[in-house]
Formats: structure tokens, sequence, C-alpha cells
């Protein structure tokens, strides 16, 4: 199936080829060495602790925050 960008660089799926629904998050790369456009369809609900867990950084790794308040700027 060929699909066509219109004026505002949008392209339309027909329902028939994906069933998707509005609000759906899908990914978009452009892979140059193929010259073609892949979409990935993005799970929308997902479980907090499962992103947290696979985060790369330790959470005690992190810079600990400043407890003071930020100070006004004198202009």
């Amino acid at each position: 199936m060929i699909l066509t960008l219109d004026a505002k660089r949008r392209l339309t799926v027909p329902a028939g080829l994906a069933p998707a629904s509005p609000g759906d998050t899908v990914e978009a790369r452009f892979d140059a060495e193929e010259n073609e456009l892949v979409f990935r369809r993005i799970a929308g609900t997902g479980d907090w602790l499962a992103v947290l867990s696979e985060c790369p950084v330790s959470m005690d790794d992190l810079p600990p925050r400043r407890r003071e308040p930020a100070r006004r700027r004198r202009i």
C-alpha cells in the first residue's frame, strides 16, 4: 500500500491496514541505509515499577537535592 503525505506532512493509515484508535502512541524513525520510514506502536499503559527497574542509573548514584529554597535574583 502506498501512503501520501498531505500538505501538513501527515500520513493517514487506513483502518484495515493497522487497527488503531485516536491517542495511540507510535514511534517513527528513518532508516537512512534502507531509505525507509519505520513505525512501531508503543504500549500506552505501562507499569511504572518496571520502567524504574530498567533505569540504567541507580537512585543511590544521583546527586543529592538542595534543601534550601531558590533565591530571588536582584534585577
